[in-house]
């Protein structure tokens, strides 16, 4: 009876050792992600984007063949 007992305690210790590891795994693959994830995505501004509309332009001016 022993035995079984201990395997048992085995069994469920080993299960919530699975459930733990997956647990933490899940969270630093999440925390990594959230890492890599570009500095400018969330303060994208319309201006940066008008300004560069702008210089790309003047640098099309600039090097256009001039006759």
């Amino acid at each position: 009876m022993s035995a079984m007992l201990q395997f048992a305690t085995l069994a469920m210790a080993t299960m919530f050792a699975v459930a733990g590891a997956a647990a933490l795994n899940w969270l630093f693959l999440r925390g990594a992600c959230l890492m890599m994830r570009p500095a400018t995505a969330k303060r994208l501004q319309v201006r940066a984007t008008t300004q560069l509309v702008h210089g790309t332009r003047q640098l099309a001016r600039a090097y256009a063949p001039r006759g």
